[in-house]
């Protein structure tokens, strides 16, 4: 039986958070979910651009708050400080010297304009994790550019690759290119720390929406690195593997996921067809006919629900699934089940729940010990910890 720790993997760890809007707060959230300390300093009387980012917004005897702040905020401490303040200075420097990461997605130059430039706060705090998010990179002609998540959709080349091959392109529901920055940030935090216990020395970390974006290319970025192919719109179905994709039953979509010549054997005659076929034998001739096979299997697929047919094809070892929309699967026993949801106290709110983590450990546990702040919460607090004046 594995040994119970109440304490999160990254428990000890103080993160410094000076970032806004998603990639950034994404990331320190993940930080936080782990068990580390994070700090979210705030502009006074505004706070998070997300805070504003609405509707939906939830109305409160306090205000209102913003759903969007809320998905990418809890397990942090809010903090408001005018760091153009000189009076502030000595507070920030204290924070500086507390935090083992810090993180910030400033356009270039106003990390130095705040007298925080890398070499000041190597000079502060030598251990430092020094994690720095942007829109296009630290440098290069477009380093100034201003990177929200729809353009670096565009110009990372992924929308050109979304949607269905008649068009539009389309951009992903969710803001991805943040997403997946936050993600590759924590990467780098992480090993920045585990270098750290080598070297006994932090290190600048940076990384980008545009690198991001390039980084989840993977096949379809070496399908024209080294095939010279320029990808289209794939749709919904997948441009290597076949049948693999959205479906339709008779009530609804289904997705299929033929991944190989084995499954297709033990599909192919649950929809009418000759499994020995020559036409659809392997997976390439698949590809090559997949508008023929496609129209082959449709009359079957539609002239039975999507219930009837996901135990068949269970049944069969044939992977499926239905296209689910989000009451659903937030009302789904096996995202219950793995602990998807977290309950949190808001302290305007009352009791809210929110997606919780995707990462599980056998020894430390990833809670939400803190529900997202209000504008703040937390400062009078702070301030009492570090000795600082009210």
């Amino acid at each position: 039986m594995n040994e119970s720790n109440e304490s999160g993997p990254l428990s000890g760890v103080h993160v410094l958070d000076l970032s806004r809007v998603l990639a950034g707060p994404y990331a320190t959230m993940i930080l936080g979910d782990l068990g580390a300390d994070v700090i979210k300093i705030e502009q006074p009387g505004s706070g998070d651009d997300t805070r504003l980012w609405g509707p939906p917004f939830i109305d409160t005897p306090e205000g209102r708050e913003s759903t969007y702040f809320l998905s990418t905020n809890r397990n942090k401490r809010s903090v408001t400080l005018d760091m153009k303040d000189p009076e502030q200075w000595s507070f920030i420097e204290q924070l500086v010297r507390w935090a083992d990461v810090i993180v910030e997605n400033f356009r270039p130059g106003v990390m130095e304009r705040l007298g925080l430039g890398d070499e000041a706060l190597e000079s502060m705090n030598p251990g430092l994790i020094r994690l720095s998010i942007s829109g296009f990179g630290d440098d290069g002609p477009d380093a100034r550019r201003v990177g929200y998540d729809h353009i670096l959709q565009g110009e990372g080349g992924l929308m050109s690759i979304t949607g269905a091959p008649e068009g539009p392109m389309v951009k992903v529901g969710v803001p991805i290119a943040d997403i997946v920055a936050g993600l590759y940030a924590v990467i780098g935090a992480v090993a920045g720390l585990v270098e750290r216990n080598r070297s006994g020395r932090g290190q600048r970390v940076s990384t980008s929406l545009l690198a991001g974006q390039i980084g989840i290319h993977t096949f379809q970025g070496t399908r024209y690195l080294v095939g010279g192919e320029v990808p289209p719109l794939s749709g919904n179905q997948h441009p290597t593997v076949c049948p693999y994709g959205v479906f339709y039953a008779s009530d609804a979509p289904i997705v299929l996921a033929v991944g190989n010549d084995a499954i297709w054997r033990r599909f192919a005659p649950l929809v009418d067809i000759d499994p020995l076929d020559e036409r659809f034998s392997t997976n390439a001739l698949r590809i090559a006919r997949v508008d023929e096979l496609n129209q082959l299997m449709a009359p079957a697929l539609a002239s039975k629900s999507v219930a009837h047919w996901l135990p068949l094809f269970d049944a069969a070892g044939v992977p499926a699934g239905e296209v689910k929309k989000l009451d659903a699967v937030y009302a789904s026993e096996q995202v219950r089940q793995q602990n998807l949801v977290w309950r949190v106290d808001h302290s305007t709110l009352g009791p809210i729940e929110l997606p919780g983590s995707p990462l599980r450990f056998g020894r430390s546990s990833v809670s939400a010990r803190l529900a997202p702040p209000t504008l703040g919460e937390h400062t009078d607090e702070v301030r009492r910890e570090f000795g600082a004046d009210e």
